[in-house]
């Protein structure tokens, strides 16, 4: 394999996107909740440390779901053979030191945040995900925890709280679809997920039900003037009617081809909820 194609390689394993969300939202989480001087250096060391436990987070998950991604992503790095366990394995250590270095260079709040975090992702990746809506649990929190982790990097975790129940809600459902998405993969790697145990119809239910639940609390920061006028703006005319739309498309179509966008969809809604805090601070 050419060298270049290697790199893109490590840069794909990563998930690049996955990356940037978590960089931007730590940003975003500290920018919130500062109440002075904007610590711009300070910021900066906490989202690379954050991005780079979620990359380590997106690589052990690669690694352990090697057999069963032959079936679900056979496209991904490993299933290909565009890169072997070893290289793979020393990309996951080098990630996992660098976190812990840098958020060191943060404060011992974050730093021990990070160890949580690792540890915390290695585990659903071994064992966690296979327990019936614990691993979707720990993926969502851990989201959200990338919203405190901004506040704390910053001495104040308060204005943090809303960005973190919003992130935790919307990559709760997220991670269900995926287990929708992967249901035959799943089923041959012995993984019990919720839609192995009570079906797919009981399974759209309880996203239509989380859904719905997430598009009534988003309104809660305006009844309760946290956000201007621009956040409400945001969540009427993009945030929420993408989320209507999410579950007429899922009531309609459970493919894996639409389940596959319809999860990228709520990845691209993340960031417009994260615009709409952002904007209505």
């Amino acid at each position: 394999m050419k060298k270049t194609e290697r790199i893109h390689s490590f840069f794909t394993i990563i998930r690049p996107l996955n990356f940037l969300i978590v960089f931007a939202s730590v940003i975003i989480s500290g920018w919130i909740c500062t109440t002075a001087r904007f610590p711009v250096g300070v910021i900066l060391l906490a989202a690379f440390s954050a991005s780079l436990t979620a990359a380590a987070g997106n690589v052990i998950n690669d690694i352990f779901d090697f057999e069963s991604d032959k079936i679900n992503h056979p496209e991904r790095v490993l299933p290909s053979g565009k890169l072997n366990l070893r290289q793979v394995f020393i990309l996951y250590y080098v990630l996992i030191c660098t976190s812990l270095i840098l958020s060191y260079l943060v404060n011992t709040i974050c730093f021990a945040i990070v160890i949580i975090s690792n540890v915390l992702l290695f585990f659903y990746s071994y064992k966690f995900k296979s327990i019936v809506l614990f691993g979707n649990f720990i993926v969502a929190f851990l989201t959200g925890l990338v919203f405190t982790y901004g506040g704390y990097a910053v001495g104040n975790v308060h204005f943090a709280i809303v960005p973190a129940a919003f992130a935790f809600l919307i990559n709760f459902i997220r991670e269900i679809v995926k287990d929708m998405h992967d249901l035959e993969g799943d089923k041959l790697d012995g993984i019990k997920t919720f839609p192995q145990v009570f079906g797919l119809s009981k399974t759209k239910a309880f996203v239509f039900l989380l859904t719905f639940v997430l598009i009534l609390s988003s309104f809660i920061p305006v009844l309760n003037n946290f956000y201007n006028i621009r956040y409400l703006i945001i969540i009427s005319v993009l945030l929420n009617p993408i989320l209507l739309f999410f579950i007429w498309s899922i009531y309609k179509n459970h493919s894996r081809k639409n389940l596959n966008k319809l999860s990228f969809l709520l990845k691209l809604n993340m960031i417009i909820g994260l615009t709409a805090i952002y904007l209505g601070k």
